[in-house]
């Protein structure tokens, strides 16, 4: 065994490391083929999915009927940034070390991370917003359905959670690069997320209220990363004294986003001291000099945030605690008069969050089985908060942002004209995962997993020219009956039950964006080399261990399996059994998808581009080449089926300067 598969307590952990009852307590439920909670009314039989006729193959009433294009999609509200003044930051300033001091009023630290700020030295946090976590209040999904009362989300940062209301979908977070062509600019931020979620019996039956915020894609360190468990600082989930990767109700937690590219520190000051992933605070390395902001061509741009509480996770986002989280930069500028002239953010980039739910008939509220291992599939598509939405559009381009919040559903996405469903409307696809391509690529569908995200062009104005076509559905044809795998086939174009949303387009505007066909290039934001790896390690996701499992173990909060070194490049082949799908999620770093059940990925795929989802469907293999660079410390590496998550199929590795050779941990 390595040595260093269980470090020791970090110096900024203050407290000792857990024992393990609670963690075995877990594992037997896993074994047990327990779930982390049901819903209100009791456990549902087991059994396969599909859209419309999900309830009857589970045995459960189908979801009261809606009528779709009732309710106009909302636009998710933006988060605003506040000075150092406002309340939210006023008492206690935002700093790189926690605020582990007692809080009389709930007996617990002020703040619930564990250590420090890694590298915060470099970039001192010159932008702050401050959110607040709490129940929404009732709030109407549909027209014809009774307000709901079990989501959970985020205010505006207002200290009145009654006059500044929590909402859900989470708002939306806009933050920018520091310009990579200028060293002394500096856009670093603090996010505060206080805890103020209902204790006692969640509503519902459903839900965790210890939370940690994941960032998804983001380049950060173990503190920002949102992990959902760390053994440097305690492995129980459910003592707020040992995890210092939770926040409690009471409690908050800064979240420090240097606002950097891949590649800022410069290669020549990593250390070959293997303590320096328990104690980066005491060793601060140099700016990369040649991109000291970063290599530009490591750029994100569309990511989400979403609740990541190890064993809660399903629960959690299903609950609604999800956003978007979305970087401009010199050139992806959200002004469609600059840059690459994208269409203007936010009148005509949308950010459009999709996911799949079931309402319970007898209580009129939604609900989630999490007694089901295989994964939750709804009968009814919600859009930004609304289930099968309108929304009105001009006649011009627009950058729609998708996201596929899940939990578990695959979906392959088309634009259909109702009044002549045969026709194949095409659309630009831009990004991968929040990347830009090196061009728009033109097609009529898109393949999401659940996590993924794609940004594309849609030009209503050519749509509706070429096509006669005044109204148009975002429809997904994905055939996914069993909520462990996705079919791969397609469902009839056109029907209704299928569509997401319906565009409806209106009169001609102004439009100053860029024709994506004429976008030869998004230089210099493009793709690095693909580099040689150095280690080839391989994982195998299938059942195991009385859950989910990688190479048949089921996660340990208290083990690292394995570890990569700093600036090595490594390949990773990830196998499938017949039997299921899985998108497969590795935090902190992406990665290139080189091959695909054994063929080349070729350059005029969306998917050659830089991903951190590896979206497998059953029987599928996959290539995929990572380097790690920067950061030090513990991540995750799971699926994100978040049930299958929650029932074991996730792994913790480590990043140091020395690394090992595992092939299969």
């Amino acid at each position: 065994m390595d040595s260093r598969e269980t470090p020791p307590t970090s110096n900024a952990a203050e407290q000792p490391a857990p024992s393990t009852p609670a963690l075995d307590a877990r594992r037997n439920a896993l074994k047990a083929g327990v779930g982390t909670a049901l819903v209100a009314g009791g456990q549902w039989e087991a059994g396969a999915q599909s859209v419309a006729p999900v309830a009857q193959r589970l045995s459960r009433p189908p979801s009261p009927a809606t009528r779709p294009f009732v309710d106009r999609m909302p636009i998710i509200p933006q988060l605003p940034s506040r000075p150092l003044t406002d309340p939210a930051f006023a008492s206690t300033p935002p700093s790189k070390w926690p605020n582990r001091a007692i809080n009389p009023a709930t007996k617990l630290p002020f703040e619930g991370r564990g250590d420090p700020h890694q590298f915060r030295e470099l970039a001192e946090p010159t932008v702050f917003f401050a959110m607040r976590y709490g129940a929404v209040p009732p709030v109407k999904i549909h027209s014809d359905l009774n307000p709901q009362t079990n989501f959970w989300g985020a205010n505006l940062g207002g200290e009145n959670l009654a006059t500044d209301r929590p909402v859900s979908p989470l708002p939306t977070i806009v933050t920018r690069y520091s310009d990579h062509r200028n060293p002394l600019d500096n856009k670093a931020v603090i996010v505060r997320r206080f805890n103020n979620l209902p204790t006692g019996a969640p509503s519902g039956g459903f839900g965790k209220n210890s939370i940690t915020v994941h960032t998804h894609n983001f380049h950060g360190g173990p503190d920002t990363d949102g992990g959902p468990c760390d053994p440097s600082l305690g492995a129980s989930s459910v003592d707020p004294w040992t995890q210092g990767r939770f926040f409690f109700p009471g409690q908050y937690y800064d979240y420090y986003y240097n606002m950097k590219r891949a590649g800022f520190i410069d290669p020549t000051s990593y250390s070959s001291n293997p303590l320096i992933k328990t104690t980066p605070s005491n060793v601060i390395p140099r700016l990369n000099p040649a991109m000291p902001h970063g290599d530009v061509r490591e750029t994100l741009g569309t990511l989400w945030y979403h609740e990541h509480r190890e064993g809660g996770t399903s629960a959690n986002i299903y609950k609604g605690l999800a956003g978007f989280h979305l970087i401009f930069n010199e050139y992806d500028t959200g002004d469609e008069t600059t840059g690459f002239r994208l269409p203007s953010y936010p009148k005509y980039d949308i950010p459009i969050l999709i996911t799949d739910i079931w309402v319970n008939p007898s209580t009129g509220q939604t609900e989630i089985d999490l007694s089901n291992i295989d994964g939750h599939l709804g009968d009814k598509y919600l859009v930004n908060g609304k289930i099968q939405p309108f929304f009105p559009v001009d006649k011009r381009r627009y950058r729609l942002r998708l996201l596929n919040k899940g939990p578990s559903r695959y979906q392959i996405l088309v634009l259909t004209n109702p009044a002549n469903p045969t026709q194949n409307i095409p659309f630009w696809i831009i990004s991968s995962d929040g990347n830009l391509l090196t061009k728009p690529v033109q097609a009529t569908s898109v393949r999401l997993s659940p996590a993924q995200r794609v940004d594309v062009i849609v030009d209503f104005a050519a749509i509706a020219a070429t096509f006669g076509a005044q109204t148009l559905w975002l429809e997904n044809r994905g055939i996914h009956t069993e909520p462990e795998k996705p079919t791969g086939d397609l469902a009839p174009i056109g029907m209704v039950a299928n569509a997401v949303i319906e565009f409806r387009i209106g009169a001609a505007v102004a439009d100053a964006s860029a024709n994506p066909a004429t976008i030869t290039s998004f230089a210099p934001i493009s793709l690095p080399p693909i580099p040689t790896p150095a280690v080839t390690r391989t994982f195998d996701w299938k059942t195991g261990d009385g859950g989910w499992s990688v190479n048949g173990d089921a996660v340990d909060c208290l083990k690292v399996r394995f570890w990569m070194k700093r600036g090595r490049p490594e390949r990773w082949i990830y196998n499938l059994g017949g039997g299921w799908g899985h998108p497969l999620h590795m935090h902190f770093v992406e990665g290139r998808i080189t091959r695909r059940n054994g063929v080349a990925v070729p350059a005029t795929s969306p998917a050659f581009g830089r991903v951190d989802i590896v979206d497998l469907y059953p029987g599928e293999s996959a290539e995929f080449i990572v380097t790690p660079t920067d950061y030090v410390g513990v991540y995750p590496l799971h699926c994100h089926n978040s049930v299958h998550e929650d029932y074991g199929m996730m792994l913790l590795f480590g990043v140091d300067d020395v690394g090992d050779t595992k092939a299969q941990p």
